[in-house]
């Protein structure tokens, strides 16, 4: 049997186990977030089981939803660009009033992108892995790839980073380097499980899980080492752009790369303003 046919075989028995999965959640939340609470009650966790299979990934048994306010002391030692964090494999602490932050469009995707790095977590047994491949599989999980994102990319990618270098834009002061470290790590993640199969992240931390350091269980599962995979990305991405330079200058052409991303950016501001505004409507 090829390799091909043994990770589509893994893949439709992932998926099966997780159309029956369930996962026993509790929410944590004051009276002023009861709303917020009944949303998250409320989630299609059999569609979360379902895409957490594709990546190889299974559904945590037990979750734990805690909503902090904002006024909440807990939520002022925390960047306000973060909505929500995942701790360990079982606890999940959100913002919900921050929601509406790239990678999230929703609470609903809050809460999805957690449960994943849950399930990502619990596959490794515990032992830590990259952010950039935690956040990077998280987004990937959750909301896949969207064209805003992608002219974002164009300009993100100038630089060329090697995973290193989304390391360290994760843990940086900025914002904007932050969501920059987002868009990599997704990005990155998603030509990974395009080229070597949409369940290689489960198979790379089963690995990991087993005693075989990261970078070793990358290469194992993908022929590349994490920083080859990432060049290959890039090259891959930049090609769709490659009738740019043709038809006009490279400086015209990177300058109306940036003012689409603009553009794609104020869009996407006035939609999330728009949606918060009728949550606020249902609020009141």
């Amino acid at each position: 049997m090829t390799r091909r046919a043994v990770v589509v075989l893994l893949v439709l028995a992932n998926a099966l186990a997780g159309r029956d999965a369930r996962a026993d959640i509790v929410v944590e939340a004051p009276p002023s977030l009861s709303s917020y609470a009944n949303r998250v009650r409320g989630i299609d966790m059999a569609a979360v089981a379902d895409a957490l299979a594709r990546a190889g990934l299974e559904l945590p048994p037990a979750i734990r939803v805690t909503l902090v306010p904002e006024a909440d002391p807990d939520a002022r030692a925390v960047p306000d660009w973060i909505a929500g964090m995942a701790l360990g494999d079982r606890d999940i602490v959100i913002f919900p009033e921050r929601v509406l932050s790239y990678p999230y469009d929703s609470l609903e995707s809050v809460i999805r992108h957690e449960v994943a790095h849950l399930a990502l977590t619990a596959r490794a047994g515990g032992t830590p892995l990259p952010r950039w491949f935690h956040e990077g599989v998280a987004t990937s999980v959750d909301v896949g790839w969207r064209t805003a994102a992608q002219l974002q990319l164009l300009v993100a990618m100038l630089a060329r980073p090697d995973t290193a270098k989304l390391t360290r834009l994760f843990v940086s002061p900025s914002r904007a380097e932050t969501e920059q470290a987002y868009l990599l790590s997704a990005l990155l993640m998603n030509e990974v499980r395009g080229r070597y199969g949409a369940a290689v992240p489960g198979a790379i931390a089963r690995d990991v899980a087993a005693g075989m350091p990261f970078a070793e269980a990358f290469h194992a599962e993908t022929g590349l080492t994490p920083d080859r995979a990432a060049d290959e990305a890039w090259a891959g991405y930049r090609r769709w752009t490659a009738w740019v330079p043709a038809v006009t200058s490279q400086s015209a052409a990177w300058a109306a790369i940036v003012i689409l991303a603009l553009l794609a950016f104020v869009a996407q501001r006035r939609r999330r303003a728009r949606r918060r505004r009728s949550w606020d409507e249902e609020e009141a």
